[in-house]
């Protein structure tokens, strides 16, 4: 990517406001690594440690970014963390944990965050700063990671292979969330993970291109791809499922290989909706925080999919009546998003396949996706339990499919594991 470009992002797209890197940031680097921080005086150290814990020769290429936040109507509790963070930050100093370390102030006295921000624009902060620390020469990296998360010591050296020996836009890092606390936490992380894991095989077995996971500390991207997708966003939640979709409509995501990241399994209020509030309602027994769809909402989906690419490639100019024997809900899904519309116009401005293709995909999206699974199931009343779910989508692949959901889980994170070459 040309400077020029690069000075056009940040003129127009860059967050604006007084906040600056402080610590190591006085050379080019091969990569960047944002963490968020709010009020995680306790886990910080632990996650710059396993990070610290890389070759030298790996650590060397990237700068890691700490970016401490909270907004004004922060509690007082959360505030004095952040401080006493900001304190440890400036004690280790730019090589602190063995790391071209920096930090962001985005928490003391008229540097807090604009009320209603949150986490999307703590991660825009520190990569939109970063980006003049980078070596743009090269094909510099940006990577998303959490102040909870712990990561493997070839954490570096994997990102940086992955990113040299493929095309793709953006990258998703095989993860496994830590034991809970007590008992009853580590079951409510079990079933969230399956959860999380359940929605992604559905969407791979559908064929869909946004079968990928989307957590924010499991994220990865090149700073070609960051700039072009104009950045990330500034949601309080949900900004790495915003962001990776715009990255899989750029160039596509795939997922790294011979590495892995740890998310904690703790209980949270820093996000309205997500991991932390998820596992709060599960430890209390509400099992409908997350819902189950079975497959054949993804046969659904799959059967969808293949009929839209049989029209693309035969020049069909007309797709509801291939699809109206499918599901009415699914038709009047289609109908509420304009279906019909966006078809005419597909076909006027693209003659070829492959581009009506990836029209389509830009159009049909991971969160028109979400929307429709969602849709179809409450018609068809296509909702299960981990139990009566899991089982039915790994006999499907040939997977054992005994056992509970301590086994369940164990299959799927093999399974998705080797399918990165883990």
């Amino acid at each position: 990517m040309t400077p020029a470009a690069v000075n056009k992002y940040q003129r127009r797209r860059a967050v604006a406001g007084p906040w600056a890197l402080s610590g190591n940031h006085g050379r080019s680097f091969d990569g960047v690594v944002v963490v968020p921080a709010l009020a995680e005086e306790q886990s910080l150290p632990e996650t710059l440690n396993s990070l610290g814990a890389n070759p030298a020769r790996w650590r060397e290429k990237f700068l890691v970014v700490v970016v401490v936040n909270n907004r004004c109507d922060a509690p007082q509790p959360w505030r004095e963390q952040n401080g006493r963070t900001l304190t440890l930050l400036e004690e280790a100093g730019g090589s602190g944990f063995g790391l071209n370390l920096a930090w962001v102030d985005a928490s003391s006295a008229g540097l807090e965050l604009p009320g209603g921000e949150g986490v999307g624009l703590a991660r825009k902060i520190g990569f939109d700063l970063a980006l003049e620390c980078l070596d743009w020469r090269g094909d510099p990296l940006c990577a998303s990671l959490d102040a909870d998360t712990l990561t493997d010591g070839n954490y570096f050296e994997a990102l940086m292979a992955h990113f040299r020996n493929c095309t793709s836009a953006g990258a998703v890092v095989p993860f496994r969330h830590c034991r809970g606390a007590t008992p009853e936490l580590d079951d409510a992380i079990t079933h969230y993970e399956l959860y999380l894991r359940h929605y992604v095989l559905g969407l791979e077995l559908a064929r869909s291109p946004y079968a990928y996971h989307t957590i924010g500390s499991a994220l990865a991207c090149r700073a070609e791809a960051y700039v072009a997708a104009g950045g990330m966003n500034r949601r309080k939640a949900g900004e790495d499922f915003y962001f990776l979709q715009q990255l899989a409509k750029i160039g596509g995501i795939e997922q790294v290989g011979g590495t892995m990241v740890y998310p904690a399994a703790r209980l949270s209020a820093r996000t309205p909706f997500g991991t932390g509030p998820a596992l709060a309602r599960l430890q209390d027994g509400e099992l409908e925080a997350v819902r189950f769809s079975t497959r054949e909402s993804f046969q659904l989906l799959g059967a969808f999919l293949r009929a839209v690419e049989r029209a693309v490639e035969e020049d069909v100019d007309e797709i509801t009546a291939r699809l109206a024997p499918l599901s009415p809900a699914l038709a009047d899904f289609l109908g509420e998003c304009g279906l019909d519309g966006f078809w005419s116009k597909l076909y006027r401005q693209h003659r070829r396949p492959d581009a009506r293709r990836r029209a389509f995909h830009q159009w049909f999206d991971a969160l028109r996706t979400r929307r429709m699974i969602s849709r179809i199931c409450d018609h068809h009343g296509w909702w299960g339990t981990a139990e009566t779910v899991i089982p039915s989508l790994l006999t499907h692949l040939g997977l054992p499919s005994s056992g509970n959901a301590d086994n369940y889980l164990k299959v799927l994170r093999k399974y998705q594991k080797s399918e990165a070459g883990v």
